[in-house]
């Protein structure tokens, strides 16, 4: 059996997706040596680590309401401004995670859990369940680890106070980077889309949710473009459209991940040799770039991936019409501020080849 680890990382209530992705991972009869979580990742990795079955982790996540976990805290807000702590009252979350977690220690997991947060006064990343880092319930870790800072309080744990781990990495695959493993497997539940989003016209927390979101993206892009060892295979589930904290897809998103999971999994090829480099799976593209949008920006070229240069009209052209991208190689499409890059993954049909575009 490959020995791998599962890193789930964060996306509000898009998290959920995580539950179909486990499950999918279920039916392969994969199951991960060890798990790390960014906040509701954690959540997600914390239950299944302590024995909770899939099944009743779908029963709970379809059951879950708004109340269970955010409710307001205007009181807060009436007494300290723009000095109260939080959005929402840090109890209801609270209260929902130590009803599913208990008193578990980290000892008592069935299988080792790594916890991402971040330390909000030091800037520190601490993933808890790491050696030395063990001796708090892991409850007080998932807590800490969901307090996403504006809308939840940060978490005081022994004097100190931690928010968050999407502060440092909300794909938190820094802790396997060069550790002898067969492969890694991630599931990034991140809204990546720019069709369809109207974030701006949906009001303050909206918008700072999807500022901060933006951020992290790059952060994990940069992380995954120069990833080498061991093997990393991602998985990306359709959940750009879902809004960070709605509770109307519950059952959509459970499916997302359950499907992205298993069009991985299906693939031709998809667990990557033990030892490969990079990020997989890998798949056959066309690339153009559509003249009469493209501006001359650079923005494509910026990063330093090598996939297009600037032609004597000062327009972008792809240095290779149809390469062998990874989910990463994508990035200079959403940076193109003009829509001008199209891309179609190249499928191959007997002596013929057939196109599907890329969207998401």
């Amino acid at each position: 059996m490959r020995r791998f680890t599962l890193v789930l990382g964060g996306g509000g209530m898009r998290g959920l997706a995580h539950v179909g992705v486990l499950r999918a991972l279920v039916d392969h009869q994969l199951l991960a040596q060890e798990v790390v979580g960014s906040s509701v990742g954690s959540l997600v990795a914390a239950a299944w680590c302590a024995g909770m079955s899939i099944q009743e982790m779908q029963d709970l996540a379809l059951a879950l309401k708004r109340s269970d976990l955010f409710q307001l805290s205007p009181g807060t807000f009436a007494r300290k401004g723009l000095r109260a702590p939080s959005v929402y009252r840090p109890e209801p979350l609270e209260h929902f995670v130590r009803g599913v977690l208990g008193d578990t220690a980290f000892d008592e997991l069935e299988r080792p859990l790594l916890v991402n947060t971040v330390d909000i006064n030091t800037g520190t990343q601490v993933f808890w369940g790491s050696p030395g880092l063990r001796h708090i319930s892991v409850a007080d870790a998932v807590i800490a680890s969901c307090a996403l800072p504006g809308f939840l309080p940060p978490h005081e744990i022994r004097g100190h106070y931690y928010v968050d781990g999407a502060a440092a990495a909300n794909l938190p695959v820094s802790p396997i980077a060069g550790v002898e493993r067969d492969l890694v497997i991630a599931a990034d539940v991140s809204a990546r889309g720019r069709v369809g989003l109207s974030v701006h016209d949906e009001g303050f927390i909206a918008v700072y949710a999807r500022a901060i979101e933006i951020g992290i993206q790059r952060m994990d892009g940069e992380t995954l473009r120069r990833w080498v060892r061991p093997p990393l295979l991602l998985i990306r589930p359709r959940v750009w459209h879902v809004p960070l904290l709605s509770f109307e897809h519950h059952a959509e998103l459970i499916e997302a991940g359950f499907r992205a999971a298993h069009g991985v999994l299906d693939g031709p090829a998809p667990l990557p040799p033990p030892e490969a480099t990079g990020v997989f799976p890998r798949t056959r593209v066309r690339v153009r770039v559509v003249r009469e949008r493209c501006v001359g920006c650079g923005a494509c070229i910026a990063g330093g991936s090598g996939q297009f240069r600037f032609d004597a009209d000062g327009k972008a052209v792809p240095t290779d019409p149809t390469p062998l991208w990874s989910p990463v190689d994508g990035l200079s499409v959403m940076q193109c501020p003009t829509g001008a890059i199209e891309v179609e993954r190249v499928e191959e049909k007997g002596a013929g080849r057939r196109g599907r575009r890329l969207d998401g």
